[in-house]
């Protein structure tokens, strides 16, 4: 039990120590007139309060990733919590802060504008490509998932979930960013709150199931895979929201079109992300000790997280109070797929430069990602979070290097990016390198030694591209749609 509370107070002490540290570095005016003022077109740039932005931004990130990430992570043991730690701390809040204030500096741009300004253009156009991919794959998984535990909830077919997920999603990508998200969300982002505090009291004051009373100190530090898995780097890759996600990237653009002053991102980026590091925290501490260690997780899951979430919810909360966390962990991927479209609609509509402000403008972009996704669903739901688990990473990875440029560019202290994104660079790479079903299957030594060698490379071209550095801001070279 110690060892999961002092994990809970390094979160908030990373909240309250680091991540000012970290808006200092970045250098906010509170006077700056942001997007939500500037722009404001009552679809998608809307002024939104700071407590509502927050539990949005929450909503946004917090798909099944914090939960069946960290729950196929707590596999490796209490390792997977220590990443979550650091990992949430130094990369993840780190990535979402920038992510959120580059967009705000930068009129609400997407990450692909972002990576074109600050990386160039070839970046720009392999991260509209890749974030389009990654957004869909999203959109899809966190449909299957939800309409998977709505259908053992009810016994209905699943497919009935699916149509009227898909229905909704359609209708929230449409309308004003304030008539649903605006409304609802606040309310589920507290309902998740509520659930999560609510399974971790249950679970310390379980006499059948001990908070982590399995395992040693020395198992942090130790590979206890019944699988035989490596822990390097796939942890890295399975663990991804909750400790750092590139899906971020692609959500913190639309709270930085509603935040009202620069002086809100350190609680609605930073913040957000240190919220989702927390939800990770429980429940891989769930599933470490709901079953007794990690051979009774692997053998219980059989090889579906859901499968925990709800035995798990409803031994520690009762029929009423698991049937209220379970749809806790319905609601948070419905409503990350809803934005994960929304976002896909809005960078097709920076790349093609069409105004989004009328409705059937809107559809021209929304119909086609609705039918891709559509097609996409038929995949099977294993191979679909491999791609997303890559791709999601693969993106952090552009992000931290877009955020370590500006602050180059503008002589700061780029460390706080440049650390981050090495080491996510040296996983991403290492991890494809190694895969024998996702990349070249090499040797683990080989994989891990050229990734080392790739990010080494990536940040020396940064810095010789930013070495002069400037210090004002300077507009997109390019026209920016009014979205």
């Amino acid at each position: 039990m110690l060892w999961f509370l002092l994990c809970i107070g390094l979160l908030i002490g990373g909240y309250v120590i680091y991540g000012t540290f970290v808006e200092k570095v970045f250098g906010i005016s509170k006077h700056n007139q942001t997007p939500a003022f500037k722009h404001h077109d009552g679809v998608d740039f809307i002024p939104i309060s700071k407590g509502k932005a927050y539990l949005i931004q929450l909503l946004n990130i917090a798909g099944v990733g914090p939960i069946f990430g960290p729950i196929l992570g707590a596999l490796y043991g209490p390792a997977a919590m220590l990443w979550i730690v650091l990992g949430c701390i130094f990369a993840g809040a780190v990535h979402d802060y920038f992510s959120g204030m580059l967009s705000i500096r930068n009129q609400g741009q997407s990450i692909p504008n972002l990576a074109g300004k600050y990386l160039g253009k070839p970046a720009k156009h392999f991260t509209n490509f890749f974030a389009i991919i990654l957004l869909l794959l999203v959109g899809v998984v966190f449909i299957s998932a939800p309409a998977g535990l709505l259908s053992k909830l009810t016994g209905w077919h699943v497919s009935l979930f699916v149509i009227l997920i898909f229905s909704y999603y359609l209708l929230a990508t449409l309308v004003p960013i304030d008539k649903i998200i605006g409304k609802l969300y606040p309310f589920f982002g507290a309902l998740l709150l509520f659930m999560s505090a609510g399974l971790t009291i249950a679970l310390i004051l379980s006499s059948d199931h001990q908070l982590l009373a399995s395992y040693k100190v020395s198992d942090v530090f130790s590979n206890l895979n019944p699988n035989n898995m490596p822990l390097w780097p796939a942890l890295f890759i399975t663990i991804a929201c909750g400790a750092v996600s590139g899906f971020h990237a692609t959500q913190s653009p639309l709270m930085a079109r509603c935040v009202e002053n620069e002086a809100n991102g350190r609680f609605v980026f930073f913040g957000a992300m240190i919220g989702e590091g927390i939800i990770a925290l429980i429940w891989c501490a769930i599933a470490l000790s709901f079953y007794d260690g990690v051979a009774g997780l692997n053998t219980a899951m059989a090889g579906n997280p859901a499968n925990l979430v709800y035995d798990a919810s409803h031994v520690l909360l009762g029929t009423i109070g698991g049937g209220l966390a379970i749809l806790g962990v319905i609601i948070l991927p419905i409503t990350s797929g809803d934005t994960a479209f929304r976002s896909a609609r809005l960078i097709l509509a920076e790349m093609f430069r069409t105004p989004q402000k009328s409705l059937p403008k809107r559809l021209l972009f929304a119909i086609p990602l609705f039918i891709v996704g559509g097609i996409l669903t038929q995949i099977d739901f294993a191979v679909l979070w491999r791609y997303f688990g890559v791709a999601n990473q693969a993106t952090a990875v552009i992000m931290l290097w877009t955020s370590s440029a500006y602050l180059l560019r503008h002589q700061k202290l780029h460390w706080v990016a440049s650390l981050p994104a090495l080491f996510m660079t040296t996983v991403v790479i290492s991890f494809l390198l190694n895969s024998d079903t996702l990349g070249a299957g090499l040797p683990i030594m080989v994989s891990s030694i050229s990734g080392i060698i790739v990010s080494i490379g990536v940040l020396a071209l940064i810095i010789g591209k930013n070495k002069k550095g400037i210090n004002i801001e300077t507009p997109l070279n390019e026209n920016r749609a009014r979205l």
